[in-house]
């Protein structure tokens, strides 16, 4: 006997797909619709096709900005997943300095990015912060405000102390999710701690692992806030990301058919960095 289907379950999905529509298509929308106009103000407005997508393509802005993305993502992700996984190793399994720990590691996460920067920003001063001055008391010739090479460390340094935990947090999570059989057969063959981390703890972490790149990933390629408080992008364009090339587009010269066409571009980079990655954890999750 046929199972009559009752669909009126989609109706309870309709309040979620209209707040989605309302806040993510429309905009979206008006963006594109903005990247194929050139717009002198409310009333006067040209049509100019893929004029601004071929400009932004060949502005060396959107190539400098693009290659030090890339390049802070990169050094973000072979810092903080390493470093994550290590932490996670450490943290205790049971009794209650595993609660303070989980507790003290999440502390970084819940600060606001603008904080951080501020916090950041004092912190590495010479005068009044406590790594400025111990800096300075060794004889390092620091200066981020100044300095390209120790704004980069800096902005870098920054990241990792914010966003380290979320990766330690996921691979702990990974890791109190084995079970205990595997590590009773490793005990029995007489398994070195290596042995056990190779070939037990590291591929049952796989999936985690791949969302804490993906989500590290993401979050430093659209990094804005910390930067910005820190050093504005400088000095110079030493740190100035994609994100800060587009706000200041978009604001500062208020050149929006630019602009637009600009961050059409870089919602498909991010959108096809996270299709790659979304292959690689279902492809994961099928040899699984």
């Amino acid at each position: 006997m046929n199972k009559i289907e009752n669909n009126k379950a989609w109706f309870l999905v309709l309040p979620v797909f209209l707040l989605v529509a309302f806040s993510a298509i429309i905009p979206m929308m008006t963006v594109v619709n903005y990247s194929v106009q050139d717009i002198f103000d409310q009333s006067t407005r040209y049509f100019v096709g893929t004029d601004w997508y071929r400009d932004v393509l060949q502005d060396p802005r959107l190539h400098d900005s693009l290659l030090r993305q890339f390049i802070f993502s990169a050094c973000v992700l072979l810092i903080e997943i390493p470093l994550g996984i290590a932490v996670a190793l450490a943290m205790p399994t049971k009794g209650k300095w595993a609660s303070l720990t989980l507790i003290v590691l999440a502390i970084p996460l819940l600060i606001p990015w603008n904080v951080v920067g501020t916090i950041w920003q004092i912190f590495g001063r010479a005068d009044i912060g406590l790594m400025g001055w111990a800096l300075a008391s060794l004889g390092v010739d620091y200066n981020y405000a100044s300095n390209a090479g120790d704004a980069w460390a800096t902005v870098l340094l920054m990241d990792v102390w914010h966003w380290t935990s979320l990766v330690a947090l996921l691979c702990y999570s990974g890791l109190r999710a084995i079970p205990d059989v595997y590590y009773q057969a490793a005990r029995i063959d007489r398994a070195s701690n290596w042995a056990i981390f190779w070939h037990i703890q590291l591929p049952k972490m796989k999936s985690v692992l791949l969302i804490g790149v993906m989500l590290r990933f993401m979050d430093s390629f659209m990094i804005y806030t910390e930067p910005f408080v820190l050093t504005g992008g400088g000095p110079g364009n030493s740190t100035t990301f994609l994100s800060q090339t587009l706000t200041k587009m978009a604001v500062g010269q208020f050149d929006l058919g630019p602009a637009a066409a600009f961050s059409l571009i870089y919602f498909l980079i991010i959108l096809l960095v996270s299709w790659v990655f979304y292959t690689a954890m279902t492809h994961s999750d099928k040899q699984g």
